[in-house]
């Protein structure tokens, strides 16, 4: 502790700036952001030993602000550099460590704190290595009867996505590009010609005479022409949602390549449509190309208002057809909730299906006390969880099916009158 400042110093404030030993210990930091998933190149590393030499080393918020401003590059990094920086740069505190080793311990009754966004993958980078080097134990091997409990797959499929490693996020992304869509179809006001003959074509038959002198007329067979519905993904990206921002566009960037006509908008404080951008082959590009089209990453939340634009702009473009809408937001609204409860409530009339996915509803003891969530309830079709794999699959499933009375909202709104 700094008596002139009050501030906490850095661990390696002793060492002079330009010691060899503390610019190796930024090069180890930058290896483990890298293999918890950031993207850092040497040139970063060299920036970062510069900005340091140009501060100089005062106040751990000093060095962290240093760092951060050239280490992070993308809003959903900062959660992982934050539990970086917390885990490589803290004090040794060795006083401490051995009076708690030689002190008599008491039986920890205290409930488990729940893991912060992106700890799990900064502290598989900074000691995955040091647990895989360890010899293995030699320990008796035990038979366990598992009928009853749950496979590694089970648990992998059960998982939030803000709590998964680095691999695990990986894998997820790759178990997202194997999900099977359904090939539902909606009836449309056209037709098609058909060997069926239930319904006569009369034009087909007329012409078909008319090509053979009308000496002969066979009559030829039409049906409804059905056509897979337009999905319409309405994608909130505040702060309140950049844990799951990164991964709920891999899965919108699966269902544009499996799916035809898929139009993706992504909000915050404004509406930004990047429908072009998410048809590119490749993934990370289209991660890239939306990380560059939109303004208002990781800001604000302004639900009503991109809700109006919407139904100004686009709702006649896109929502044609029985179209379906994706509405993901946690419902967290900044603003009244007078324009929100309107304009949602035109979105819900304009489309055949609007299924509301909120990444709240993995708590178990959720209730829909935020007033953005209550004006927003009483228009939409189903309310579902989106935060882990199992729960975008029941999503693919339920697109091609009819409405589900699990996810039914009325059951929140009987809630709403016990909250009221």
């Amino acid at each position: 502790m700094d008596p002139t400042s009050g501030q906490d110093v850095i661990a390696v404030a002793p060492l002079p700036v330009g010691d060899r030993r503390f610019a190796d210990n930024v090069v180890f930091f930058a290896r483990a952001l890298r293999k918890a998933g950031m993207k850092i190149g040497p040139a970063a590393i060299v920036d970062a030993i510069d900005a340091v030499e140009a501060i100089g080393i005062g106040s751990r918020e000093e060095f962290h602000a240093a760092l951060s401003s050239v280490f992070v590059k993308r809003h959903e990094d900062k959660p992982v550099f934050d539990e970086a920086f917390r885990l490589f740069w803290r004090s040794r505190d060795l006083v401490e460590k051995m009076i708690a080793m030689m002190s008599p311990r008491a039986p920890d009754t205290r409930a488990r704190e729940k893991a912060k966004p992106g700890a799990s993958r900064a502290a598989d980078a900074l000691l995955g290595e040091r647990r895989d080097n360890k010899p293995p134990r030699d320990e008796p091997d035990i038979e366990i009867d598992a009928r009853f409990t749950m496979s590694g797959n089970e648990v992998f499929r059960r998982m939030d996505f803000a709590q998964m490693s680095a691999l695990e996020t990986a894998a997820a992304k790759k178990a997202l590009a194997k999900l099977q869509l359904p090939l539902d179809k909606v009836p449309t006001r056209r037709f098609r010609p058909s060997h069926v003959h239930t319904r006569v074509d009369p034009r087909a038959t007329m012409r078909a005479a008319l090509r053979s002198g009308a000496g002969l007329i066979l009559p030829r067979y039409r049906e409804i022409r059905e056509v897979q519905p337009p999905l319409v993904v309405l994608a909130d990206i505040s702060g309140s949602m950049s844990q799951y921002t990164r991964i709920f566009l891999h899965f919108l960037h699966v269902l544009t390549e499996k799916r035809r006509r898929v139009h993706t908008f992504l909000f915050g404080t404004r509406l930004t449509n990047v429908t072009r951008q998410m048809r590119h082959k490749d993934p990370d590009e289209a991660m890239d190309e939306c990380a560059a089209a939109v303004k208002d990453w990781s800001g604000g939340t302004r639900i009503g208002e991109t809700l109006k634009e919407f139904n100004r702009l686009w709702a006649r473009r896109v929502l044609g057809q029985g179209a379906i809408v994706l509405l993901i937001t946690d419902g967290l609204e900044r603003e009244g909730t007078d324009m929100l409860a309107t304009e949602i409530d035109r979105l819900h009339r304009s489309c055949r299906r609007l299924i509301w996915l909120n990444p709240l509803l993995r708590f178990d003891g959720f209730e829909p006390r935020a007033r953005g969530v209550r004006a927003m309830l009483p228009h939409v079709d189903e309310f579902r969880p989106v935060h882990n794999l199992s729960s975008l699959s029941d999503l693919a499933a339920a697109l091609g099916a009819t409405r589900s009375t699990t996810y039914d909202p009325r059951r929140y709104l009987e809630t709403l009158k016990g909250i009221a």
